[in-house]
C-alpha cells in the first residue's frame, strides 16, 4: 500500500542535514545556527539533489516560531529588564531607529519602495538573542554588568519585534503591500488606517487582558493539577498544549500573530512555580522545531545572490556589522557608560538572526519585501553570525589598545562624570589597612557581605552608574569609574590598602588595575577572578598574588564535600 512520505522525508532530511552541517559549524568554531541555514540551502529548490517539500517545511517552521516565542516568554524577566532600563530601553529604541533608517535608505537607493525599505531595515536592526547568549557564555561575561546590559538590550529589541509583528499587517496596505489573505474569512469593506490600527490594538488589548485576568491564574492552576498526577508525559503534553493552544487561539479568535500568542503563553507559564520544569520539558521539542525553522529559512535562500548581487550583500553586511555597531557605540557613550561597555554592546549587536527571519517571512506574505530581500537578509545573517566571534575579538583588542592610550580614552569618556570620592560612613573617614573591591556584581557583592560580616573595612570601585547610585544610597563606601584609570583607583587610596580584590572579567583590564595598585603600593596583596587556565597563568605571571578560577574552585569544593560524605572505601 503506497504512502505519502513527504512529511517524513522533509523532517528526516532537514534534521539529518542540520545535524551534519551544525556539527561541522561547531568544529569550525561557528554557531550551529549557521549549519542549520546551510542545511536548508542544501535541500532547497536552488541547489541540486534532494529537495524537501517547501509547503510542509513552512508549516513546520510555524511550529518552530511558536516554540521559539514561547521560550522567549517563559524566560522573560521584567526584573532583569528593569535593572538595566536606563540604558537598554532608550539605547535599543535609538539603535533600532538608526539601523531601520540605514536599511530603508539603501533599499530605496536600489529602487525599492519606502514600505519595503522599512521592513528590510527593521529586519536588519534586530540581533539574535540565541547567538548573543552563546557568545557571552563562551567569554564568561554573561553575568557581568556588560553582559546584563547586552541581554536587556536584546530583550527590548525582541519586545519591539513582537509589537511590529502585531502592527505590520494593520498598516501593510498603507505601506504599499496587501492584507493577509484568509480564504475562510471573506474580506469586508476597507477601513481607514486609523480604524485598522484601532481595531488591531483593540484585539490585542482584549487578548492581553484575557491573559492577565484569566490566563495567569488558569494556566499555573492547570499545570499544578497535572503535576500532582505524577505523569511526566501528561505534564509535557500540558505544556505543549498551552503553548500551541494559546498561540492558535490568539490567531483564530483575536486575529493576532502566532508569535504574540506564544509569547504571552510563555509569560503566563512563567508566573507558575513550575515554570522551570515546564521550560525543561518543552526544550527538546523547542530545539527540534527551532532547527526546522532555520532549515525552512535556508530553503528559500537563493545562494546565487552572493554572485549576482555582491554589492548588495556587502551593503547589508556593512549595515549590520559596521552601522549598528557604530550607532550602539555612540549611544552607550552618550549615556555615560565606559568605553569597554560600549565595545561589548557593539560586538553583541553585530549580527542578525531568528527574529529577522520571522519579520522577513511576514513581510513576504504582506508583499512588503521582495524575494531577493529575504535572500539578502539570510546572507547577511549567515555572514554576520560567522563573523561575530571576530567582532568580539576586535572589541577586546580595541579595549586594550585604548587602555594603553589614556589621552584617547579621556576624550571618548570626556562627557562622563569625573571620578567621585568615596562616600564614607561615619568612622571610616581615615580608613587604613582596608580592602579594595573592584566590581560589585554577584561575585563582588558576595565578597563585600563576607568582609562586612567580619567587620573588615573595604572600599568599592564600580563602573556601572546604576549600581554605584544604589550603593551610595545604602551608604556604602564606593567610588564611581573604571579602576584601570589612575584617578579612579587613587580615590580608593590603594597606598593605604592591604588587599585589592578584582572581580572584572577582562584579564587585560585586571592586569592594568594591578599595575596601578602596585605602583601606588608595592606591598599590596591581590586576588583576581579568572575564567580559564590560560587567564590564570597570564595574571599570575603579571603580578597577581592569587588568580581564582571559578570552575576549579567549584569543583574542588564539591569534591571535598563528596569525600567528607562518602569517605574512603573500606578495604582500600
Amino acid at each position: 500500500m503506497p504512502h505519502d512520505t513527504n512529511l517524513i522525508a522533509t523532517i528526516a532530511g532537514g534534521l539529518g542535514l542540520a545535524f551534519v552541517f551544525g556539527l561541522l559549524a561547531v568544529r569550525l568554531r561557528l554557531p550551529p545556527l549557521v549549519g542549520y541555514l546551510v542545511a536548508g540551502i542544501a535541500i532547497g529548490p536552488y541547489t541540486p539533489g534532494f529537495m524537501a517539500d517547501a509547503g510542509l517545511a513552512q508549516q513546520l517552521s510555524e511550529i518552530g516560531v511558536i516554540l521559539l516565542m514561547f521560550g522567549v516568554g517563559i524566560h522573560f524577566s521584567v526584573g532583569d529588564l528593569l535593572a538595566v532600563r536606563r540604558i537598554a530601553l532608550p539605547g535599543a529604541a535609538v539603535q533600532i531607529t538608526i539601523a531601520t533608517l540605514l536599511g530603508a535608505v539603501v533599499a530605496h537607493w536600489w529602487g525599492w519602495t519606502w514600505g519595503q525599505g522599512f521592513v528590510f531595515g527593521i529586519c536588519l536592526s534586530v540581533a539574535s538573542t540565541v547567538v548573543l547568549l552563546r557568545a557571552l557564555e563562551d567569554r564568561g561575561i554573561l553575568d557581568s554588568a556588560d553582559g546584563r546590559i547586552a541581554v536587556g538590550w536584546l530583550v527590548v529589541e525582541d519586545l519591539v519585534t513582537v509589537l511590529v509583528l502585531v502592527l505590520l499587517p494593520a498598516v501593510a496596505v498603507e505601506l504599499g503591500g496587501h492584507a493577509l489573505v484568509d480564504p475562510s474569512h471573506p474580506s469586508g469593506p476597507e477601513l481607514s488606517l486609523a480604524a485598522t490600527l484601532s481595531q488591531t490594538l483593540a484585539k490585542v488589548a482584549a487578548f492581553v487582558l484575557l491573559m492577565y485576568v484569566i490566563g495567569r491564574r488558569a494556566v499555573p492552576w492547570l499545570l499544578e493539577r497535572v503535576a500532582r498526577v505524577g505523569s511526566r508525559e501528561l505534564f509535557t503534553l500540558a505544556v505543549l498544549a498551552v503553548a500551541l493552544g494559546i498561540a492558535f487561539g490568539a490567531a483564530a479568535l483575536f486575529g493576532v500573530s502566532f508569535a504574540l500568542g506564544a509569547f504571552f503563553a510563555g509569560m503566563v507559564v512563567n508566573g507558575s512555580d513550575l515554570s522551570h520544569e515546564a521550560a525543561a520539558d518543552a526544550l527538546p521539542l523547542q530545539d527540534a522545531f527551532s532547527v526546522l525553522f532555520f532549515v525552512a529559512v535556508g530553503m528559500i535562500f537563493d545562494p546565487t545572490i552572493l554572485i549576482e548581487e555582491p554589492i548588495e550583500v556587502l551593503a547589508v553586511l556593512l549595515i549590520v556589522i559596521v552601522g549598528k555597531s557604530i550607532g550602539a557605540f555612540g549611544i552607550v557613550l552618550a549615556f555615560r557608560y565606559p568605553v569597554r561597555t560600549a565595545l561589548v554592546i557593539s560586538a553583541s549587536l553585530a549580527q542578525i538572526g531568528e527574529f529577522s527571519f520571522i519579520l522577513a517571512g511576514l513581510g513576504l506574505a504582506l508583499g512588503l519585501l521582495p524575494p531577493e530581500g529575504l535572500s539578502l537578509i539570510v546572507a547577511g545573517a549567515i555572514l554576520s553570525i560567522a563573523l561575530n566571534p571576530v567582532a568580539f575579538a576586535g572589541a577586546n583588542r580595541m579595549t586594550r589598545w585604548l587602555g594603553d592610550r589614556p589621552h584617547i580614552m579621556d576624550r571618548l569618556e570626556a562627557h562622563r562624570a569625573p571620578p567621585e570620592a568615596p562616600v564614607l560612613p561615619p568612622g571610616l573617614e581615615g580608613v587604613r589597612d582596608h580592602s579594595i573591591i573592584v566590581g560589585f556584581g554577584r561575585v563582588g557583592s558576595s565578597i563585600g557581605e563576607a568582609l562586612a560580616a567580619e567587620r573588615i573595612p573595604s572600599l568599592i570601585i564600580e563602573q556601572d552608574y546604576d549600581t554605584f547610585s544604589r550603593l551610595r544610597e545604602r551608604g556604602l563606601p564606593v567610588v564611581y569609574g573604571n579602576a584601570s584609570r589612575p584617578a579612579v583607583l587613587h580615590a580608593a587610596h590603594p597606598e593605604h590598602a592591604r588587599l585589592i580584590l578584582i572581580t572584572a572579567t577582562d584579564p587585560f583590564q585586571a592586569r592594568a588595575v594591578l599595575d596601578l595598585a602596585r605602583k601606588a603600593n608595592p606591598a599590596i596583596q591581590s586576588v583576581v577572578r579568572t575564567h580559564s587556565e590560560d587567564e590564570r597563568v597570564y595574571l599570575e605571571a603579571n603580578g597577581a598574588g592569587l588568580a581564582v578560577m571559578g570552575e576549579r574552585e567549584l569543583a574542588n569544593t564539591m569534591a571535598r564535600q563528596a569525600m567528607l560524605i562518602c569517605g574512603p572505601v573500606a578495604g582500600t
